[in-house]
């Protein structure tokens, strides 16, 4: 499968909101929690910007929240602040939940023509304080939701994850695959020759 990235300038307006410490999920409605409603939102707005810029594309855009309770974990403003998101997460259940938005852009305007979201829970190890501080002065949480990455050295930090690994990583495969599917679109066939 070829793809192009693209990074949205919809990054910039998401980032007031979604970036650096905590956001209060204080308007969960019934259905999908702040959280989710903040990913799929974050992930519309992303693949329309890209697709607005781009007509006879299909793109896809994606956003993927940490949450504690109501609260929604961005990445880290310092490594004070990783440290802290990481002492609010040991020994506790978390989710991690991942939207996706397709938009086709047939020419005449973008629109969105599927989404939907993946979770899945992380529960983290009990951590001690030279632990957290370790893993702060590896550098690796400074950009990451939640301030850790399960599939690097953050792995060290997990007990267990519930649900899709690749969500936690940022990009539900199987969700994506099957949303692509629903819309018409089947990956092309590769031939050796």
């Amino acid at each position: 499968m070829e793809f192009i990235v693209r990074v949205s300038d919809a990054e910039a307006e998401l980032g007031a909101e979604g970036s650096g410490g905590d956001r209060e999920g204080a308007d969960a409605r019934e259905g999908p929690g702040a959280d989710v409603c903040f990913a799929l939102r974050a992930a519309r707005m992303k693949a329309l910007d890209v697709a607005g810029r781009n007509p006879g594309w299909l793109v896809v855009g994606a956003d993927t929240v940490v949450a504690v309770g109501h609260n929604i974990l961005g990445k880290p403003q310092d490594t004070a602040d990783a440290a802290r998101m990481l002492r609010g997460l040991s020994g506790r259940a978390h989710r991690v939940s991942s939207a996706l938005a397709i938009v086709y852009n047939n020419g005449e305007g973008a629109a969105v023509v599927a989404e939907d979201y993946e979770t899945s829970k992380v529960v983290f190890k009990e951590l001690t304080e030279q632990e957290i501080a370790d893993y702060v002065s590896s550098g690796e949480p400074m950009d990451k939701a939640g301030a850790y990455a399960v599939q690097a050295l953050g792995r060290e930090l997990v007990e267990k994850v519930e649900g899709s690994f690749l969500n936690v990583v940022g990009l539900p495969i199987a969700k994506l695959q099957s949303m692509l599917e629903k819309v018409g679109w089947r990956p092309a066939e590769h031939t050796e020759d």
